[in-house]
């Protein structure tokens, strides 16, 4: 699933998803009915609105093994959000096919270190890179140490640690827009503590705190770029 970012605004993390899943051996289907997971709705309370959009992904996906989502947030809304809304429908249907399609929704450290057991995917990215772990990652799915063993079996690729990482970025969906002030507040922060890293690249696997970190490290000119984990995963760059 390319996601509501990665479709629109960041297409190029969809087709290094697509391209690194094709490398490891996986058969990729990107079906034309994609569209929102919703969450924006749920997290703002519209469940009425969301409705539409969880019937929608449990027609588009019911038929594949695995849907592989790089983003965390999204994935999270999939395996956790879209029973809220069944179960708020009172629709037995609908509530069966969440729980058939939300444990076959994976995030992508999740689907390559825990379905295909892999950590090295023959990578190679010589820089210094620091891992920011998302919120929805981090808390909701619990994607734990997955992403950095990732990254550090990627060959060349220097892995240091980023101050406070633990700390939200501050994007938030519709809080940014909501709380303005704080979540610029909160993601000068984080830019600040990616500059503090050292490192060359900050790495994070959603494109919602990447486009936050990085559009405030850019106005700052800072000598700090972003990069989704699965265009750092399908690098061959010095190889």
């Amino acid at each position: 699933m390319a996601t509501c970012l990665g479709d629109t605004m960041f297409p190029e993390v969809a087709r290094a998803t697509v391209r690194l899943l094709e490398r490891l051996g996986v058969d990729v289907e990107v079906p034309d009915g994609g569209t929102c997971c919703g969450q924006p709705m749920i997290n703002t309370g519209y469940f009425d609105e969301a409705e539409p959009l969880v019937r929608n992904y449990a027609r588009t996906f019911a038929d594949f093994d695995a849907v592989v989502l790089p983003s965390g947030s999204c994935a999270g809304s999939v395996r956790h959000q879209h029973e809220l809304v069944a179960r708020r429908c009172a629709d037995d249907d609908l509530v069966a096919a969440v729980e058939h399609h939300a444990p076959r929704a994976h995030e992508l450290s999740e689907f390559l270190v825990d379905v295909l057991e892999v950590t090295d995917v023959g990578a190679s990215f010589p820089h210094t890179v620091a891992y920011h772990p998302t919120c929805h990652s981090l808390r909701m799915l619990g994607v734990g140490d997955r992403p950095r063993r990732l990254l550090e079996g990627v060959a060349g690729l220097r892995l240091v640690d980023l101050p406070q990482e633990r700390e939200c970025c501050g994007f938030g969906g519709t809080f940014a827009l909501k709380n303005a002030d704080v979540s610029t507040a909160m993601g000068e922060d984080k830019a600040q503590h990616a500059i503090d890293s050292g490192a060359e690249v900050l790495v994070a696997g959603d494109s919602s705190c990447l486009m936050q970190i990085g559009g405030l490290l850019s106005r700052r000119g800072a000598p700090v770029r972003t990069m989704h984990l699965a265009e750092v995963l399908v690098s061959e760059e010095g190889a």
